[in-house]
């Protein structure tokens, strides 16, 4: 009776937070169904007519495969508990503003056998452990059998994010950033494209200046957990390494959550970066009939990216310097070795590791060096070189917003 009554107020516990995380989700899911239906502002019959096509195509098996996702989360709970224990230490998180360098950066670091990153297909297809068991199970049985599974999805893959090549490029087995595992909570931050009225996506921008200490809290704990499941599969002994761009509006959340995180962030010119984040958005809306005069997204977006890059100084100014280098991306971009060295030796104490010399050297070898962006296309938006350089004066180089 008394062994049974230690267990009563957890699973009460757990009863509850259970019942409340499926009616937010499913409030939340019927929001961007009703969205979906019934956009805001009206884009127009044409573009209306293919937004329900895009969103009655892609919403159900989305929302099956976060389903799925709950399942092996659920499992998780039970056969696979020890996962809570894992102690996350020293992580390396590589933080920026969107657009400046931490795709590139991030790849390149995920080339140090000392760390273990999220890959696209984990993040998309596998948060639990239970789903990544399986995946790994039919991987090594498909790898039996010659790979034809893999030589398939090499087409598929190459057709169907073969067009992001310019924007972000896309490999299921390539290092990506963590940020989608919040797709199962709905709270993506790439999910405003789809639905710019979603107030609770847009907060995940600005967590640190618009969230309670509550909900801070929750979304810190919710990634926790998933870094843990990460090193649960990967080893516990490995160094976690985690990019994220859309992180930067949580950046002390993230410092307060991991104190003895090393810091890394990427610096660019806030014309590029405004101009860049826009291009980048401007298909995925006209994808999902989102009309690009939309004023409210666009103040939004750039109401984030402005908070994002104060969010930065503040971190940059709370870190101690032994955790915390800056790096721009020109720098990163004409001198990669000498920049990665310069890094490695102030933020890791340790040589650069041969793996990551020879991708070095690959790009280098390659002449592949980011191209500088240029004001085009924000008249699109109804933005005015001059208003970015007035509003984000103090993040534009010298000459960099005219």
């Amino acid at each position: 009776m008394c062994e049974n009554s230690r267990y009563t107020p957890a699973l009460v516990r757990a009863l509850a937070s259970g019942t409340r995380t499926v009616s937010t989700l499913t409030l939340r899911f019927l929001d961007l169904v009703l969205q979906g239906l019934f956009p805001r502002p009206y884009p127009g019959v044409a573009r209306h007519l293919q937004r329900l096509l895009v969103v009655a195509l892609a919403l159900p098996p989305f929302a099956c495969l976060q389903l799925l996702h709950w399942i092996g989360f659920a499992l998780d709970e039970i056969l696979f508990r020890g996962y809570r224990d894992i102690e996350i230490r020293q992580p390396t998180f590589v933080l920026g503003v969107p657009r400046s360098g931490t795709t590139f950066l991030h790849r390149l670091l995920a080339h140090d056998p000392q760390f273990t990153t999220f890959s696209t297909w984990e993040c998309f297809f596998a948060p639990s452990i239970s789903e990544r068991y399986v995946c790994l199970a039919c991987a090594r049985l498909d790898r039996l059998c010659g790979r034809p599974l893999g030589r398939l999805l090499g087409v598929l893959e190459r057709r169907m994010f073969g067009w992001l090549d310019d924007v972000h490029p896309v490999s299921l087995a390539a290092p990506e950033e963590d940020y989608f595992i919040f797709l199962p909570l709905l709270r993506c931050f790439i999910l405003v494209v789809p639905f710019p009225r979603a107030r609770w996506i847009w907060r995940m921008g600005t967590l640190d200046r618009d969230a309670s200490a509550a909900e801070r809290d929750a979304v810190m704990n919710w990634y926790r957990r998933c870094l843990q499941r990460h090193l649960y599969v990967h080893g516990p002994g490995r160094s976690l390494l985690s990019k994220n761009a859309a992180f930067a509006g949580m950046a002390c959340s993230l410092r307060r959550t991991f104190p003895d995180a090393r810091l890394i962030v990427c610096e660019r010119d806030a014309l590029q970066v405004v101009t860049s984040q826009f291009r980048a958005v401007s298909e995925g809306m006209k994808l999902f009939g989102v009309p690009l005069s939309d004023p409210g997204f666009r103040d939004n977006l750039l109401d984030c990216l402005q908070f994002y890059y104060r969010n930065l100084e503040r971190l940059c100014a709370a870190a101690p310097p032994g955790q915390l280098r800056r790096v721009a991306l020109p720098d990163l971009s004409a001198r990669t070795a000498g920049t990665l060295r310069v890094l490695y030796a102030q933020l890791f104490d340790r040589p650069l590791p041969q793996p990551l010399l020879r991708a070095v050297d690959a790009y280098e070898r390659g002449g592949r060096h980011v191209p500088a962006s240029t004001a085009a296309g924000l008249a699109t938006w109804d933005i005015r070189p001059s208003d970015v350089h007035e509003r984000f004066a103090h993040w534009c180089d010298a000459g960099g917003c005219a």
